[in-house]
């Protein structure tokens, strides 16, 4: 299922999105329940773990015994005859209810001729023939009856599913409140209230966006087969169980029916359980939490020795992207799927959720995965319930005679002050009404709140306080090593805000093996911005690390490079044993000149290229992946591939402006700016807000002399998207060579406020104040240039020649 917070119009990725490798940023969908399906992020890498993957040397095989007859999806009710327990705990859960056949006992909204207003359409909800129905806009904005087909999720919201032509299934962005009436419940509302979505927009409820075959049902079924035809754009759907049931998680249980019902003795051991599954779960068979009185914290009994069920978990709780529709259960997760990064608009730099990104990306930052636990030592994994009530599933393992003590709470015994989830666990709204809480574990910093403007528990409760009354109130909670959290803060924010120390910092960060891998691998990728021969050394060596998460960052780190500059350690990553990151090398080194590898590495290239492509193809009804693919063919020189690609992509979406913009520099590159130009207005017609493409527009129309209208189109860019520096410099500069210069500085001043390190700016007020004389402000801004850029020689003359 697909879910949305808050909305970029210009930059968008989408929920399990290949990654798009330009322009992508967040998942924009409608989702419900509690259940999840995930976004992925930007370019083609990586979320990861702690330790998220076994050494690259002993990763489970994850195959069928291969003397074994091909396991079959028996459905649920096979499971329920011995396994009665377990059955009875999952009926009912949000699993079971995760999507339904829409009758009287499942649909939860009012259809008794209810209507509700948004963006100036009344949708009304009614039954007819024993059927629901919806009257509201279509994909034409003309008001019409709809079939609800489908419920999806059942608390705190309820959302609807309308079948479409082409096998389509579009999620309703009306859904239905289903909390009690008294918490704000039994209501209609709208998933985006803060906002007009009109049937022009891609998050309109029959666009791209809102599609389920998508966005939705890999986490809402189980045995999901998109099965997407590309030629036809149409979808043949498939699945074994409309909600997410015991194979699921167990995989296909058809051996494993055999076996009990023989009574057998166990299948001999190997690739496959010993009773005929396809995994089993073993993490706490045999364990125990023992009291540790010194510290009043448990400590396992044995470490943790798979993450078996961590990967199982973070299939559907994590941001992430789909690899291939071939998914092995007990294999890595980074063999099927591709997780975010910490990256910015997803996660605050400290770490904590800010977009929708679900449990797995937080839980990896924890304490608690470095000491052993796991999902289902809270949770119990069929009700999904927690096993104990609120603080008391903490006391499990924090005896509550050090931890329920006011000399560790500080707050008055009985107050909500003493809450252990509502300081280690703070909760944010996504879906309007559905609360999710930050699983990363973390002490209360008001101090970085002060200092970094990221929230903080103290102020949840206390909002009428600011983030430094919090911080003085309650002094200094954490103390050096507490938290695996601190090491990384304050350097992903210093390299996010271009400080001149931000390489220095991301570089110690990646190579300190203490830090969670998703936080060394976020610091890794964060470099790609710095990267110098001072900080390549930390990248060559997260290329090595035994963590593949690690070595996905390393990789991004490298995005933007000659293909012939590469470090030689890329090209042997075209062989590791997980999918992510040999189809991650194969895109950084798809333009490479084939001579220059031996003709093993020219073999492994290959392969790796076709399961990068694979990749594509499996999310083939996303614009994302045709622009992957058009990146892919421009590298290699095959421009008519990738131009049909490009086309392909904004056919699926005429809005998507990454395909437009690469597809009009792809004309430009061929000498046929006249093309790109119609590319690009088309594009405009369908997105008029779109920054990238009024920007590019603009350059194009500078090239072709036309500097008036260019003005215009890169004046809409720079006020369309003002946090990107880039886009104010180069009006600026077009405002310069058009004699306006003092216009220009006045635009950059202002820019550089907001973008106090970009050199880009500093330098074009160097030279600006230089040229009209302003020669106390060209220096002022030369060593701010100069601290910006300590190690350019050329920055370190230009302040020279000014100070003489």
């Amino acid at each position: 299922m697909s879910k949305k917070t808050q909305r970029s119009r210009d930059k968008r990725s989408r929920a399990g999105a290949p990654p798009a490798e330009n322009g992508s940023a967040k998942p924009l969908v409608a989702g419900a329940g509690k259940w999840l399906i995930v976004g992925m992020a930007v370019l083609l890498i990586i979320g990861g773990a702690w330790h998220f993957l076994a050494d690259r040397n002993s990763l489970p095989k994850g195959k069928q015994n291969s003397s074994l007859p091909a396991a079959q999806y028996v459905g649920a009710k096979a499971c329920a005859g011995c396994h009665v327990n377990e059955y009875q705990a999952w009926r009912g859960s949000h699993h079971d209810l995760a999507m339904q056949e829409a009758t009287e006992q499942t649909v939860l909204g009012n259809f008794g001729n209810a209507k509700f207003d948004y963006a100036g359409v009344t949708s009304r909800f009614f039954k007819r023939e024993g059927k629901f129905f919806v009257n509201t806009d279509g994909a034409d904005g003309r008001l019409a009856d709809f079939e609800i087909k489908y419920t999806f999720g059942v608390a705190p919201l309820q959302q609807y599913l309308i079948p479409f032509p082409g096998g389509r299934l579009q999620a309703l962005g009306i859904a239905w409140d289903s909390r009690p009436k008294e918490n704000g419940g039994q209501r209609w509302f709208h998933l985006y209230p803060n906002e007009k979505i009109t049937h022009k927009e891609p998050l309109h409820w029959t666009g791209i966006d809102q599609n389920w075959n998508y966005q939705c049902a890999e986490c809402h079924s189980t045995n999901l087969q998109k099965r997407y035809d590309a030629e036809k754009a149409i979808y043949d759907t498939t699945w074994s169980e409309l909600n997410v049931a015991c194979e699921a998680c167990h995989g296909p249980a058809s051996v494993h029916v055999d076996w009990a019902a023989a009574k057998s003795t166990p299948i001999s051991k190997g690739e496959v359980s010993s009773k005929g599954l396809m995994v089993s779960f073993t993490e706490r068979r045999g364990i125990t939490w023992a009291m540790d009185q010194s510290t009043g914290i448990a400590r396992r009994s044995a470490p943790r020795a798979t993450n078996v069920e961590l990967d199982s978990c973070a299939r559907c709780h994590s941001r992430r992207g789909v690899l291939t529709e071939t998914y092995l259960h007990g294999r890595p997760l980074l063999d099927s799927h591709l997780p975010a990064l910490l990256t910015e608009g997803l996660y605050y730099p400290d770490g904590q959720i800010q977009d929708e990104v679900y449990e797995s990306g937080s839980f990896l930052q924890s304490k608690m995965l470095g000491a052993g636990v796991t999902c289902s030592d809270c949770h119990e994994p069929h009700s999904l319930k927690l096993r104990a009530e609120g603080s008391q599933v903490c006391s499990q393992c924090h005896a509550p005679s050090k931890f329920a003590a006011a000399e560790h709470h500080r707050h008055r015994l009985g107050s909500s002050g003493t809450d252990c989830l509502g300081c280690h666990m703070p909760q944010r709204n996504y879906m309007v009404v559905d609360p999710r809480r930050d699983h990363s574990f973390r002490v209360p910093r008001p101090d970085l709140s002060a200092k970094l403007g990221t929230p903080n528990a103290c102020n949840v409760c206390h909002s009428d306080k600011n983030p430094q009354w919090a911080a003085n109130a309650f002094g200094t909670w954490y103390k050096p090593g507490e938290s695996p959290q601190q090491g990384y803060t304050e350097a992903l924010h210093a390299g996010r805000m271009g400080e001149p120390a931000g390489e220095t910092k991301l570089a110690a960060v990646a190579q300190q093996i203490s830090v969670p891998a998703i936080a060394r691998a976020t610091a890794l990728a964060e470099l790609r911005r710095y990267l110098s021969p001072k900080s390549m050394a930390a990248v060559q060596e997260g290329l090595k690390d035994n963590d593949a998460v690690v070595r996905l960052g390393a990789l991004r780190a490298l995005e933007g490079i000659d293909p012939q500059s590469l470090p030689a350690e890329t090209v042997g990553l075209l062989q590791d044993p997980v999918r992510a990151v040999r189809t991650v090398a194969a895109s950084l080194l798809a333009g490479v000149s084939r001579p220059s590898l031996n003709a093993a590495q020219q073999s492994a290239l290959e392969s790796a290229l076709q399961e990068y492509v694979g990749a594509q193809r499996t999310n083939a009804d996303r614009p994302e992946a045709q622009l992957n693919l058009g990146l892919l063919y421009m590298r290699q020189g095959e421009f008519d591939k990738a131009e049909n690609h490009y086309r392909q992509a904004l056919k699926l979406q005429p809005s998507f402006a990454p395909a437009a913009v690469n597809l009009a520099d792809m004309f430009r590159a061929r000498e046929r700016d006249q093309e790109g130009e119609k590319v690009l207005r088309e594009a405009l017609r369908s997105s008029p807000d779109g920054a990238s493409v009024a920007h590019a527009l603009g350059l194009l129309l500078v090239r072709e002399k036309k500097l008036d209208e260019a003005v215009t189109w890169l004046k809409r860019a720079a006020e369309r998207a003002p946090q990107n520096a880039r886009y104010t410099y180069v009006y600026a500069v077009a405002l310069n060579s058009t004699g306006q210069t003092n216009n220009a500085l006045v635009l950059l001043a202002r820019a550089h406020q907001r973008h106090p390190n970009d050199r880009e700016l500093l330098y074009a007020l160097v030279t600006m104040n230089r040229d009209v004389g302003r020669v106390a402000a060209a220096r002022s801004y030369a060593e701010k240039l100069a601290a910006a850029a300590p190690n350019d020689p050329a920055v370190t003359e230009l302040l020279k020649q000014l100070q003489r």
